[in-house]
């Protein structure tokens, strides 16, 4: 009976970590700026801007805990590239 319990008060704790969790490479944010955004804000992570750096899409974003990242796009799929975080 403890082990479940356990399981269970781990389960509910990890939750809201699950649901918030940063995209990472190779997931499929969208073509555009309306998908893209809706994308990273589902994924707790607020768009401040987008630009075009080096043939691909950067998404400038601030997560839940206030910190800035970098997205990098691929503007033909979609797919996120990269991830940068800013000091």
């Amino acid at each position: 009976m403890k082990r479940n319990a356990l399981i269970l008060a781990l389960s509910l704790t990890a939750l809201p970590m699950a649901a918030l969790a940063m995209p990472v490479v190779g997931d499929i944010l969208g073509t555009n700026p309306t998908d893209a955004t809706a994308a990273l804000e589902k994924a707790g992570c607020k768009v401040a801007e987008f630009e075009a750096e080096d043939g691909k899409i950067e998404a400038k974003c601030t997560d839940e805990a206030g910190k800035m990242w970098e997205v990098y796009i691929d503007p033909k799929t979609g797919a996120v590239t990269q991830i940068k975080g800013e000091e």
